[in-house]
């Protein structure tokens, strides 16, 4: 009976903890390619292992497998796309199937959804591919690929971050170990989480924030006072302070004291993160907001002066997913990105992790409740609000809430070739390309600051568009040989912060994955590492399985 309870507590400690116990029977597990990360990369690189014909392992910290892509971001940031293929382009042709099966549409008829995609149809009978999808569907995609191809995935594995966590031998990794004491030993791996874990673990150089312009020969990266390219600034003067127009009394909460400060310089800071929820309108399908814990209606001081200058744009990034549901993203100049309040989650432990999650958590939950209940709130807006609530039947185990936060940024590599502005606006022929991405050079916001007028205002939101799509270099997912010469890293890559603004969209991670899985692969059978790999033997493998490179 002792030992009994004994287990019941230490399962109930993994499962309050998000992390394993780190006194469990350990095993040492082997495969061709280890694959660290449970995102849309992660789940590519291991189908594109597998049809290669070597053995794979994924060891993923989340327990739901796709990231962003099945955690709330539906309405898929595609730019063009036509040169989205191989295992990405599937993974949109498999929703489109899904949607073609008229018990799919539970909540409206599908001829009620509409046909409105972001610069694109939502569902493309041409090429049959569905580019606007629910959460639960995108997740059973995902697992359906790892059905389907036998992938052995053990989740709910945490890397070990201390310095014993690594094993490396003749400059690559031999093995790493996760909390749970569990070791995985491989010829190749890739880093395919959205931190760059293992990446930074291996020793590997990278960047966290925003380089300045002056670093790689670069204009919008950088301190980018002034510049308005989306509506998500202020747009009226507002007083950020308690009293307003009264400095004595202090400033409202969510306005940084510090100066924002030189144009063009670079600073430590990273864009905004948030939860891309999933709302949905339906009566039989809602959750309303409840008063999350803490709740203080004067934190959204600053909205409630938006409202009274005038503004009248709070739905306008509820973007339409099929089944009366949303993909709701930030919009405005005080919205869900919670801006500042990430610096320092790139490098932080899994405890302040797991906190800084929280945070951003809350924050989201009190502005919905704010909206829906408040009298500083507009009345009309009210009203509307109080027709959305989360979805009973998405994210089910856990409120309804996504399970993902939006890591929009975190480390990038400095790795072989570093992807520029210029080259992600098409305005460059990059060497040896493995894949190309389309999307606007999107970066949100980074700071919110007092002017010198002693006006709010917001800092680093940038949207310009590529002049064409443009080709993603193969020495971006490599480190340079002499750090670690057995590991690739598809999502952190080797990219300028303005630069990564266009490439870290999903669909490209997908691309990036099933790419480095295919160099991991090739650089096995020819027994050189991913850097000496004649990129010739890449490049036929890659357009064989259906990737667009030029």
């Amino acid at each position: 009976m002792k030992r009994l309870t004994f287990l019941i507590t230490l399962t109930s400690l993994t499962l309050l903890s998000g992390f394993a116990p780190t006194h469990r029977p350990t095993a040492t597990r082997k495969a061709d390619v280890i694959i660290y990360g449970g995102t849309s990369a992660a789940v590519m690189a291991a189908v594109q292992v597998k049809k290669m014909g070597k053995s794979v392992i994924v060891v993923s910290p989340e327990k739901h497998l796709g990231g962003l892509s099945s955690g709330g971001l539906g309405f898929t940031d595609t730019g063009n796309k036509e040169v989205i293929g191989g295992l990405s382009r599937q993974f949109y042709q498999r929703l489109y199937n899904h949607y073609q099966q008229s018990e799919s549409w539970k909540w409206q008829k599908r001829d009620e959804y509409g046909n409105k995609g972001q610069g694109t149809p939502a569902i493309d009978g041409n090429a049959r591919t569905m580019w606007i999808f629910e959460p639960h569907a995108a997740e059973k995609v995902f697992e359906d690929f790892v059905k389907e191809n036998k992938i052995t995935i053990y989740r709910d594995e945490w890397l070990d971050r201390s310095a014993k966590g690594i094993s490396k031998k003749s400059g690559g990794i031999q093995s790493f170990r996760t909390l749970s004491g569990n070791v995985y030993e491989g010829k190749m791996f890739i880093d395919a989480t959205y931190e760059g874990d293992l990446m930074a673990a291996a020793g590997v150089r990278y960047h966290v924030g925003r380089e300045a312009n002056s670093v790689y020969g670069e204009k919008w990266n950088g301190v980018q006072t002034g510049v308005f390219h989306h509506r998500h600034h202020f747009t009226a003067n507002i007083s950020p302070y308690k009293v307003a127009n009264n400095p004595e009394s202090g400033l409202l909460p969510e306005v940084s004291a510090e100066p924002p400060g030189e144009y063009g310089a670079g600073d430590n800071k990273i864009q905004a993160y948030c939860f891309r929820m999933c709302l949905s309108n339906h009566p039989d399908n809602r959750i309303p907001f409840p008063k999350p814990e803490g709740y203080d209606p004067a934190r959204y001081e600053l909205l409630g002066r938006v409202f009274d200058s005038g503004w009248r744009e709070t739905f306008n990034k509820f973007d339409p997913i099929p089944n009366r549901k949303t993909d709701t993203n930030n919009h405005g100049p005080f919205s869900t990105d919670y801006i500042g309040k990430n610096y320092d989650y790139p490098e932080a432990t899994y405890e302040r992790r797991k906190q800084i999650i929280k945070e951003h958590e809350l924050y989201q939950k009190g502005l919905m409740y704010f909206l829906q209940n408040d009298p500083r709130v507009p009345a009309d807006v009210r009203e509307k609000m109080q027709q959305w609530g989360l979805p009973k039947d998405e994210f089910v185990d856990n409120g309804g809430w996504p399970h993902q936060l939006y890591i929009r940024e975190a480390r990038r590599m400095l790795g072989e070739f570093v992807m520029k502005e210029a080259d992600a606006l098409g305005k460059t022929t990059v060497p040896n390309p493995i894949g190309m991405g389309s999307y606007t050079l999107d970066a949100h916001q980074a700071q919110r600051y007092v002017k010198n007028d002693g006006f709010v205002q917001n800092e680093g939101d940038i949207g310009v568009h590529p002049d064409k799509p443009y080709s993603i270099a193969y020495g971006s997912i490599l480190p340079k040989e002499q750090e670690c010469n057995n590991l690739l890293v598809p999502v952190c890559v080797s990219s300028s912060h303005i630069a990564f603004g266009s490439i870290r969209m999903e669909p490209v991670f997908m691309i990036l994955g099933q790419s480095a899985a295919t160099a991991a692969v090739l650089a096995i059978n020819n027994k050189v590492s991913p850097q000496r790999l004649p990129y010739q033997k890449l490049r036929d493998v890659l357009l064989k399985d259906g990737q667009r490179l030029e």
